[in-house]
């Protein structure tokens, strides 16, 4: 099922499409890759409309056989390569995700999904593709995935252009200074601050809070909760958004996890829970329950607030969180952020804790929590995680918990005898991380199979042995004096 129109005005058949774009002479579509990079292009009217009509258009397969600079992975791996000729997969349009690209002259604009032609299947490897077979397994369940996310990023007064002319040398940021949730901040740059929120609204992805964050010239966005096939569409275009109004004004958004080794990092923040057909939220527990002073079965008193659902949901996550980590955390730079453990609030641990920003699972539930509003937050991911890797990662582990009916590891952390010392720790590297992922018998195989381990795994690889070629500042700075 696609998820809910973003707009109230999206069109449901080819009828509605035509009337709705009888002024246009012109759409813009597009996928994302496994970076989480929107890649696109303009179609003329016609051509898409023929498209729409013959269930699909071909797109070169090419965005799964290139890193994010568009440079060939170096191993051949299985969706696009030299063996198959880099042949085009099938982009299906999603018409529940039109909206209008108001930076851009207005021009209509469309998801796609991508399905591999030889076999009519969807691609595993599409990470739209990936977390919608994830969620029919939900439904098939009778559950409904919901989710939030919260993005925060360094911005800075550079261009492209500037850019590359400094060599990403001696960036200007956009304010200095600490100033987290500060109200003076914003105002000095507040025809962006405003337009930024206003625009994201304006294409239909709902913003809950806007913010600055501790650090120069750092903010945070919260997108409001939703269903999560849309909150995954809303967290990957809020990127497009911020980009693309940055420009307006001469400013360059960063989604890095660790832009400096001195400064805090990014967090990319996911809060998730599970509805049954009426609507309920699963993971809470009965009036009667919650009126005695929480469920008396439970495990550990953090979890008391929660149904057994939901610790069966947060055992499953905890037992994979460490064999999926490269889909929370896919960069080289994402590692850094974690290397500060729980003291950069960045948790490198499979933890959980009521409420405990310390811990990698924050338990939002019991007093103070209404029981519809129960969730999990899952604080390991940085901002620069692909949200539709990291949602598939968190309901896939999630739901086999609950099938298998995981108990819990441990206690809650800083719990009596739980410390971070006794808990399973998660890589804080990529190389471990892939290791991880990738290895026989991996809980990622288990759920996603090994097509979509081997193609994932293996442009994480990709970007592992472009690293180690490189010669960093770091090491000019240490030894070409010295040594």
């Amino acid at each position: 099922m696609p998820p809910p129109s973003p707009t109230s005005n999206a069109p449901t058949n080819l009828e509605e499409l035509k009337e709705l774009l009888k002024d246009d002479n012109k759409v813009k579509v597009a996928g994302v890759d496994v970076d989480g990079v929107l890649r696109g292009k303009i179609m003329s009217k016609d051509k898409f409309l023929s498209t729409v009509k013959g269930d699909g258009f071909g797109f070169c397969s090419t965005i799964y056989g290139w890193d994010i600079h568009d440079l060939a992975y170096t191993k051949e791996l299985l969706v696009a390569n030299w063996s198959n000729g880099y042949r085009d997969l099938w982009a299906v349009v999603d018409l529940s995700t039109y909206r209008r690209l108001k930076w851009e002259k207005n021009i209509p604009f469309f998801l796609c999904s991508f399905i591999v032609p030889e076999t009519n299947e969807k691609l595993v490897a599409d990470p739209r593709s990936l977390l919608e077979k994830v969620l029919e397994d939900q439904g098939g369940k009778g559950y409904k995935a919901m989710a939030g996310a919260e993005f925060e990023y360094f911005q800075y007064k550079e261009t492209a252009q500037t850019l590359a002319d400094k060599n990403f040398h001696n960036l200007k940021p956009l304010t200095p200074g600490m100033h987290g949730y500060s109200l003076l901040r914003p105002t000095l740059n507040q025809d962006y601050f405003h337009d930024l929120y206003d625009m994201a609204v304006d294409f239909g992805i709902e913003v809950e809070g806007h913010h600055t964050e501790t650090g120069p010239g750092v903010f945070e966005t919260a997108l409001a909760y939703t269903d999560a096939a849309r909150m995954a569409d809303n967290a990957c275009l809020f990127k497009l958004v911020a980009k693309s109004v940055g420009m307006k004004y001469d400013i360059m958004p960063t989604f890095m996890a660790k832009p400096w080794g001195d400064l805090p990092g990014c967090s990319g923040h996911i809060h998730v829970s599970l509805r049954d057909s009426s609507g309920k939220n699963i993971f809470a527990i009965t009036e009667e329950e919650e009126k005695s002073g929480g469920r008396k079965d439970a495990e550990y008193d953090d979890v008391k607030y929660l149904s057994k659902e939901a610790e069966w949901f947060l055992a499953g996550l905890l037992e994979g969180m460490p064999d999926v980590v490269p889909m929370f955390c896919p960069t080289i730079n994402s590692y850094k952020r974690l290397q500060g453990g729980q003291a950069m609030w960045a948790p490198d641990t499979a933890s959980y804790g009521y409420d405990s920003r310390a811990a990698s699972v924050r338990i939002l539930s019991g007093p103070g929590v209404k029981g519809y509003a129960t969730r999990f937050e899952v604080r390991v991911p940085g901002a620069d995680m692909n949200p539709y890797y990291a949602l598939s990662a968190i309901f896939a582990l999630g739901s086999r918990g609950i099938k298998n009916k995981t108990k819990l590891p441990y206690g809650p952390l800083n719990s009596p005898g739980v410390t971070r010392d006794t808990v399973k720790h998660l890589p804080t590297s990529l190389e471990g991380a892939v290791e991880s992922f990738m290895a026989k018998g991996s809980i990622a195989r288990e759920v996603f199979g090994d097509y979509f381990v081997d193609h994932y795994g293996g442009t994480r690889q990709h970007e592992l042995e472009v690293w180690k070629k490189a010669v960093t500042d770091w090491e000019v700075a240490r030894y070409f004096e010295l040594v």
